[in-house]
């Protein structure tokens, strides 16, 4: 079976036409295994889509594949972030030129449906344990040129602990590294010179590198903007206060390199 992420991510790179500030060079983002550059169309070259031919939706789904899409994962039987803001995905849709879905889509850790997104938000609170099915699908995720951004609900410290568990037994060759603020990704779209937590105090981010680039950011204190998020009733713990712009570079730093 093999694995392919959506092609509209390296569509993406002809579409931006933002004017950020000058960040330091970054090795261009190697092509997935099976992923053809595309414009403005995306060709899914799946198990679903053995022809190559040029699906318009995801099958059962009204998703347009012209625009690039996000997943929320729902993982370990039914979690799933309700406290994690979408606001940051129309937010790069007015700030680039990237042509990207406002909201967030639900899919499964587990299911082949998670080789479609190429950018990915992982979140949640309370203690949890992933399924072998949902570890080794991670793993070939973040091998093959998958994005995910994480960090707990309400800053919870049971759920960051469960997170750093499961990544040392999914990816145990690869380790999560603060990322200092004079890195791209601070300065991309927005420049970015401090992250200042709720509470006053500063922090980093944390990263994990695969194959030369970034394929995981972390933050323990939270990236969620929970101010933003829908039916979310959490407090945002620790979060940092800039979240929403932060997210924003995050998502076109992670779908052009």
């Amino acid at each position: 079976m093999k694995t392919a992420l959506i092609p509209c991510l390296l569509a993406a790179v002809a579409l931006y036409a933002a004017q950020p500030p000058s960040p330091q060079p970054v090795p261009s983002r190697q092509l997935p295994p099976g992923v053809k550059v595309v414009t403005n169309s995306a060709v899914r070259t799946s198990r679903a889509n053995p022809t190559g031919a040029a699906p318009t939706t995801v099958p059962g789904t009204s998703a347009d594949l012209t625009l690039l899409h996000c997943g929320n994962l729902i993982y370990a039987g039914n979690k799933s972030s309700v406290c994690f803001a979408d606001k940051f995905l129309g937010d790069v849709g007015r700030d680039t030129n990237l042509r990207v879905a406002k909201n967030f889509r639900p899919v499964k850790l587990d299911s082949d449906g998670l080789f479609d997104f190429p950018f990915c938000v992982l979140s949640g609170e309370g203690p949890f344990t992933l399924t072998p099915r949902e570890r080794e699908n991670l793993r070939r995720y973040l091998m093959n040129g998958g994005f995910i951004l994480s960090s707990p609900g309400c800053s919870d410290s049971a759920w960051d602990k469960s997170m750093r568990n499961e990544l040392r037994l999914v990816m145990p060759d690869h380790s999560m590294k603060q990322i200092p603020m004079t890195h791209p990704v601070f300065s991309i779209v927005h420049p970015i010179t401090r992250l200042v937590c709720k509470n006053g105090s500063t922090t980093l981010v944390e990263a994990m590198e695969v194959n030369g680039r970034l394929a995981m950011i972390y933050s323990k204190d939270g990236l969620n903007d929970v101010a933003n998020a829908k039916g979310c009733c959490c407090c945002g713990g620790n979060q940092i206060n800039d979240s929403v712009r932060v997210n924003v570079n995050i998502f076109t730093y992670a779908l052009l390199y």
